[in-house]
């Protein structure tokens, strides 16, 4: 008997102590839902840590990671790198309650989260908590004087808590008291383990509570809700009598002949924007910049008294170039517009940065939606190539993964499958899709002979072609096969030069500058006149709304596709804009546009 209640004690010690340890562990992360588009390094991206620290906290999601589900995303214990924190939104937490919680005012919650609204403010949102004032004074909790104390609102223990801090080697009770501003006492108070402790056990967390408050704020019945908060410190619409608006962007000096002539067709078709829209009225001032080569400083420019004072940037084409004019512009207020680049992570932490290009997580997850939905009753046929494969292997595995989910069926051939072979993979009940796995012209030139012989021995069978954006390039070269085969590509940027917009601009353009646009994908011209007309237009329209109604722009761009959604609280903007381009056996040339 006694050894069965040694045995009934040791597993109730082992499992308190597992509780503990379980109870400290959840407080060195956070939950991160994931949405469409989102990648692991996108994630790491807006948290400022590496894909490795959010693997090592979730095992596997280094191989697949999936819409909806939720991640671990651990905190910055390091209070002297911590500039701020990240809150996931529990059921039944109000802005209200997250500014006791914190101490830090609404106004400041709102302002480190342009993207949150009364609308969004749910559950399992992620928001960024500004850094407690380093005073040790609460921030009021609204941006009124009226304060509520934190023991009149209910909540969780943790909230007696402003940081949960990690304790490193050689720390001591002191030396962390020190380090957040508190007494001894307070420390110890919050963390009653402490008292009579020599030394605290390096790895375990400590609780970090609230500076002592002098006089405790009086008690009021009145405590406001959400949406009161958010109007309270909804910033004014101002209009711009006259935007002001820069290109940096490299002209000359130490850049390539082809790089300079794309950078002076952009800005050529920008300028073509402006004096559009100068035609209608709207006043704009506008600053033309030479950044130079990508080891240039941006300093010279930074430094002119003009540049602090605009509404707008267009620029710049190298990625070194990126982060100090994107934190320019965080500075003060003004909005970027890279037109070029995908690969920049300073989208997802600066709510200034609006980035054209879309970067591949999103396109793809776009294209694969868009995919499944024109083409749900299909039979998937992908062709294997033997070059180029390895820049298409992350689109296709995502893509298969996807029709995986969806239970649709799909087989793969090689790209050298006789004409029986690929005529065996044909389904009379559904739509027969071939996929390559390369988007080369040269994987173009070893298939279409076969596979434009497949449609002509089998009329009656539902074909399709289905590829990528450089196809544009190709188009001259395949186009009977093209509309034989029934084909379609994926695009953010397309024109049909048979449409009136595009010959009208082509044109003009010709008339501006006496010359012809380069045969390129995409046309730089036209990619110039859109990013600038759009926005331009925009914060003449909408003034410094233009944020929140962008949606409502009904523009018809030449080329380039715009749908621009925040990719989280805090960060900026990115273009998940797709088209499907056609290729009709009716010799039809259709841009499907989805909304």
């Amino acid at each position: 008997m006694k050894t069965i209640n040694r045995i009934f004690y040791s597993l109730l010690l082992a499992g308190a102590c597992s509780f503990g340890a379980t109870a400290q562990e959840n407080q060195s992360y956070f939950l991160h839902t994931i949405e469409k588009g989102q990648s692991l390094y996108s994630i790491a991206s807006m948290y400022g840590i590496s894909t490795a620290d959010i693997i090592k906290l979730n095992p596997g999601s280094d191989d697949k990671i999936y819409t909806g589900h939720t991640l671990r995303i651990p905190r910055n214990t390091n209070a002297n790198e911590q500039k701020e924190t990240y809150h996931t939104i529990a059921a039944g937490e109000t802005l209200y309650r997250l500014t006791v919680k914190y101490n830090v005012s609404a106004k400041e919650i709102c302002d480190a989260n342009p993207g949150l609204s009364a609308a969004n403010f749910r559950v399992g949102q992620v928001i960024r908590i500004p850094s407690v004032t380093t005073t040790g004074v609460s921030a009021p909790a609204t941006g009124s004087d009226t304060t509520v104390a934190e023991s009149n609102i209910p909540g969780p223990v943790e909230s007696r808590c402003r940081d949960m801090h990690k304790v490193k080697r050689k720390e001591t009770i002191f030396s962390i008291s020190r380090e957040y501003g508190i007494s001894e006492a307070e420390l110890i108070a919050a963390n009653p383990e402490l008292k009579g402790e020599p030394k605290i056990k390096k790895g375990s967390f400590l609780c970090i509570p609230y500076p002592k408050q002098a006089e405790q704020a009086p008690k009021v019945q009145n405590i406001p809700t959400d949406a009161e908060l958010f109007s309270e410190n909804k910033k004014a619409t101002e209009r711009f009598a006259v935007i002001k608006a820069a290109v940096v962007l490299p002209f000359l000096d130490g850049v390539s002949k082809g790089e300079s002539a794309r950078m002076v067709e952009y800005y050529e078709g920008l300028l073509m924007a402006v004096d559009s829209l100068k035609r209608t009225g709207t006043s704009i001032d506008l600053y033309t910049y030479n950044s130079g080569p990508e080891s240039a400083s941006l300093n010279s420019i930074l430094d002119k008294s003009e540049m602090k004072e605009m509404d707008i940037i267009f620029g710049p084409l190298h990625q070194q170039h990126i982060k100090p004019l994107a934190a320019f512009a965080q500075k003060h207020n003004t909005r970027l517009v890279i037109p070029f680049t995908s690969k920049d992570n300073t989208v997802f932490q600066n709510p200034s940065v609006y980035q054209v290009n879309t970067p591949q997580s999103y396109l793809y997850s776009e294209v694969y939606e868009h995919f499944v939905r024109q083409f749900p009753n299909a039979n998937i046929i992908f062709i294997e190539a033997t070059q180029g494969t390895k820049e298409k292997a992350e689109f296709i595995k995502g893509l298969k993964e996807t029709l995986k989910s969806r239970s649709i069926p799909m087989t793969s051939l090689k790209e050298d499958a006789t004409v029986e072979s690929l005529q065996a993979t044909l389904r009379a009940d559904r739509e027969n899709i071939f996929v390559p796995t390369s988007g080369s012209n040269l994987t173009l030139i070893k298939i279409l002979p076969q596979l434009t012989m497949l449609v002509r021995e089998h009329p009656e069978s539902r074909v399709h072609l289905f590829g990528y954006p450089e196809w544009q390039t190709y188009t001259k070269d395949h186009i009977e096969a093209f509309f034989e085969l029934d084909t379609y590509f994926y695009s953010s940027f397309y024109t049909n030069n048979l449409l009136p917009a595009a010959i009208n601009f082509t044109k003009s353009y010709r008339k501006w500058y006496g010359k012809e646009m380069d045969e390129r994908y995409p046309k730089y011209g036209m990619l110039g006149f859109d990013t600038g007309y759009f926005f331009l237009k925009g914060l003449s329209r909408y003034g410094s709304a233009f944020e929140k109604s962008m949606q409502d722009m009904n523009l018809v761009p030449i080329q380039t596709g715009f749908k621009f959604q925040r990719v989280n609280n805090w960060g900026g903007f990115v273009n998940k804009k797709v088209f499907f381009v056609r290729f009709t056996k009716d010799f039809e040339l259709i841009k499907l546009d989805f909304d």
